[in-house]
């Protein structure tokens, strides 16, 4: 029987303790002199614009000589306005009517284009810091950066569970109890990222830019028609209902995946709750196959709502279901080590380490795929995400993003014996968890904050605030039942597992 002990309990309270001070400390900190010192002035906002309205030039040919035009067109409207009519009223003079009919379709698409790369320029700047102080998102954006993270371990460990009953595996029965214990921890960051919408809606932050006052209002200054068109999915009360179906879904599952398989335990020998469970199970996942996309539309997407991407979902689920098997990883070989799991070999963790690795290759593939689409198709409203990220400050980071992602899992655990090994797993586990929390804070920090971005009391706060509380709900939840199911139908199976 696990026990919690009071060491772990100083351990998980300490964290979470200092996390809150220091998130506190975060939330009252005014980071637009950090911006004035550093990424934030205007003169620097400028130059990131003119750069980005030049890669964005040089990136789309079709784009140049319509900008070449804009400028004229936008000096002598009134003269072309005047030739117009005089060539109107010349050609209906001399009954051409058709060569009268292409000056205007001529007239008409010149305005069309220059009105798509005026268009094009103003998205390109949005989010990036160039025309607003969005330093005062700062400690907003790394709370919700640190919320979808730790987000991740829970629910990527919740569908894996789910995965357990639906496909009617054999050879993680004897982890069953671990998976549960994780999967637990679910609701709390989803009553973060609740959190943060209903702040967001009443202003107190504009992390995500369709909140802003009057951006759906045509007679608004800060009307946008784009993001006006997108007023029936993204508005407060809907998105709110969202995060609250999701907390309801996600954590309901696990909590009923929970109980009956407490209940299996109390039952007579021979007898199992294996069906009942497989069935909640295979709901969950449908439910999960929808919910999963469009809980990363909500929170991470519409950060950047002119962007959008079909491949975005599948991406997100990829990182949070690697950082989930990781820390799984992480978890079993802590158990292991003390002696609380004598039925797990060398094998089951094996298996657990080819998840972490096949996993950390499925990601890769989808990062490449998603930056290898846009990047080829050269669309500019497109383009323009990747601007920040790649061709501004983040390129750092992004490029080590990638690396820590994809090149030392595939160095580290390649080989058969290093997934058994722990001072491997250990190591690539590192790079993981680092990487992709680095991933969420790419996706996250360049349309919450632009250039005004760094790392503080508000990031590091986040992770140790979570972590505390991570540790305080799995840990609890190991030591409030044996950490052997007692008439699971595979048990015997998992017991004998080789290969």
């Amino acid at each position: 029987m696990f026990v919690f002990t009071s060491k772990m309990k100083l351990l998980a309270g300490s964290l979470t303790l200092v996390g809150l001070v220091f998130l506190l400390i975060g939330f009252n900190t005014d980071y637009s002199s950090h911006a004035a010192e550093g990424h934030g002035t205007s003169a620097h906002a400028e130059d990131h614009t003119a750069e980005a309205s030049a890669v964005d030039v040089e990136a789309v040919p079709a784009a140049d000589e319509a900008t070449a035009h804009e400028a004229e067109a936008a000096d002598s409207h009134a003269d072309e306005v005047d030739e117009a009519e005089a060539v109107d009223a010349a050609v209906g003079a001399e009954g051409d009517h058709a060569e009268g009919h292409e000056a205007h379709a001529a007239e008409g698409d010149h305005a069309a284009v220059a009105e798509h790369v005026e268009g094009h320029e103003a998205h390109a700047t949005e989010g990036h810091g160039a025309t607003h102080d969005l330093s005062a998102n700062r400690p907003w954006a790394a709370f919700l950066v640190n919320s979808i993270f730790f987000l991740g371990i829970g629910i990527g460990t919740l569908f894996f569970l789910a995965i357990q009953y639906a496909a009617q595996v054999g050879w993680s029965a004897g982890l069953i109890r671990v998976f549960e214990a994780v999967a637990m921890f679910v609701g709390i960051p989803l009553l973060g990222i609740l959190f943060l919408a209903v702040t967001g809606g009443m202003h107190m932050h504009h992390l995500w830019h369709w909140m802003a006052e009057g951006i759906m209002d045509p007679a608004s200054a800060n009307y946008d028609p784009i993001i006006a068109g997108k007023e029936a999915y993204l508005n407060v009360p809907f998105f709110t209902v969202r995060i609250l179906a999701y907390l309801l879904i996600w954590a309901g599952a696990a909590y009923l995946l929970r109980r009956n398989s407490l209940r299996e335990d109390a039952m007579p020998k021979g007898q199992n709750m294996f069906f009942t469970q497989r069935k909640l199970a295979a709901t969950f996942i449908v439910l999960y196959a929808v919910t999963s996309s469009t809980s990363a539309w909500d929170w991470v997407m519409s950060i950047d709502t002119h962007w959008f991407s079909t491949l975005f979902g599948w991406y997100t689920f990829a990182g949070m279901f690697v950082t989930a098997m990781t820390v799984l990883n992480l978890l079993v070989m802590y158990l292991r080590l003390n002696n609380h799991l004598p039925w797990i070999n060398a094998n089951h963790q094996h298996d657990l380490g080819k998840f972490m690795f096949a996993f950390s290759v499925f990601w890769t593939y989808l990062w490449f795929s998603q930056y290898m689409l846009i990047w080829y198709s050269n669309i500019p409203e497109e383009v323009t995400y990747y601007l920040p990220r790649f061709k501004g400050e983040y390129k750092p980071l992004f490029v080590m993003m990638v690396a820590m992602n994809f090149i030392f899992p595939i160095l580290v655990l390649m080989s058969r014996d290093a997934k058994r090994i722990f001072g491997f797993i250990g190591l690539a586990a590192v790079f993981v968890l680092a990487g992709h929390w680095m991933d969420h804070y790419i996706m996250i920090m360049p349309g919450a904050v632009g250039y005004d971005y760094g790392f503080g009391f508000a990031e590091l706060g986040g992770i140790l605030f979570y972590a505390g509380l991570f540790l305080w709900v799995t840990l609890s939840q190991l030591a409030k039942a044996p950490l052997k199911l007692q008439n699971h139908p595979m048990l015997t199976e998992s017991e004998h597992f080789h290969q």
